[in-house]
């Protein structure tokens, strides 16, 4: 694993990606934190199919209705 700051990566980037290309987890960190990890891109094997999920999801026919609840404690605050 390599982990690396952020003010180090900037000058390390193409051995970071390299490193990445050759399989291993490279993490970049802000004040010693992890912010991100580097990993390899890859194209989608198979594109996306639209229509996929119909009829799997429904949505309630009063799914946006004011609910009088929520709109007291919006103005309220209670």
């Amino acid at each position: 694993m390599v982990y690396m700051n952020l003010h180090q990566a900037k000058t390390a980037l193409p051995s970071l990606v390299e490193a990445a290309m050759q399989g291993d987890e490279v993490i970049i960190a802000q004040d010693g934190k992890p912010m991100v990890r580097l990993v390899p891109y890859q194209e989608r094997k198979t594109p996306r199919q639209p229509g996929r999920l119909r009829g799997l999801i429904r949505i309630s026919d009063d799914f946006d209705a004011v609910d009088p609840e929520i709109i007291e404690m919006f103005e309220n605050g209670k």
